[in-house]
């Protein structure tokens, strides 16, 4: 049986209780803060409105943490290919994903939470030319598998999906690349959790490397048809029998 969100949701519902999600499926008027315009001025306006949405969804899961709204840009101190990475207030960790139809950001404080990684993308393959680039062998035989146990999801833009989760949860540990071959995605098609285990000596997070991150995977019915969202959470503490998974992590089921 294969886990899907109700009407509405995508991963609402589904990550820790101390994690603030918010998720929008259209884009509301947004009045970005004058650094925020400032960076998608020359934009057209898709971009600019699935920009200013994430940040809507991004300031209002900060509210919920006890935040004043305020601009949220890239944190501009790191290498080129990270030029978009964000950043957040002081003691906050957070994430941000938009595709067509879909807009969502997640933060927690640093607490209990070292990082998190959210992604979401079309229900749809992938291009048949990047497949090779994206995934390892063993990733395809296990999307030829699953694919025929389950075709109404696309396994290989969810591997996909679940590295880009990974990347992000794992860049503000490192500071460095991770290559999509560099991670091995396994998902579980009945719970809606995947596991990704790194071919590279992982972050030490409290005292303890971290060789696999945990995370859940949905798909959608509702206003977000077509849409399979991953997320990822790297706990601050390490808990047994949880590697990357924090206290409380559910199925969701």
């Amino acid at each position: 049986m294969i886990v899907t969100s109700v009407a509405g949701r995508l991963l609402e519902g589904v990550l820790p209780p101390e994690i603030a999600l918010e998720e929008l499926f259209a884009d509301p008027r947004v009045e970005l803060f004058p650094e925020e315009a400032e960076l998608v001025a020359a934009a057209d306006v898709k971009r600019q409105k699935e920009f200013a949405t994430v940040r809507f969804c991004a300031r209002r899961a900060l509210e919920r943490l006890g935040f004043e709204p305020g601009p949220i840009v890239p944190a501009a101190d790191g290498p080129s290919w990270a030029g978009r990475a964000p950043r957040w207030p002081d003691g906050v960790v957070g994430s941000m994903t938009h595709c067509e139809g879909y807009r969502a950001a997640a933060v927690a404080r640093g607490g209990a939470t070292a990082s998190i990684g959210v992604d979401a993308e079309p229900n749809m393959p992938l291009p048949a030319n990047i497949v090779d680039a994206v995934m390892l062998p063993e990733e395809q035989d296990t999307v030829a598998r699953l694919s025929v146990l389950h075709p109404e999801v696309a396994w290989d833009r969810l591997m996909f999906s679940a590295k880009e989760s990974v990347f992000k949860a794992w860049y503000p540990l490192t500071r460095r690349w991770l290559d999509f071959l560099e991670c091995v995605i396994n998902p579980d098609p009945d719970l809606g959790t995947l596991t990704g285990t790194l071919r590279v000596p992982g972050p030490v997070v409290a005292g303890v490397r971290r060789d696999r991150f945990d995370g859940v995977w949905r798909t959608s019915t509702g206003p977000g048809n077509g849409l399979l969202a991953t997320a990822v959470v790297v706990a601050a503490r390490s808990a047994a029998g949880a590697e990357g998974m924090p206290m409380g992590w559910e199925s969701g089921r």
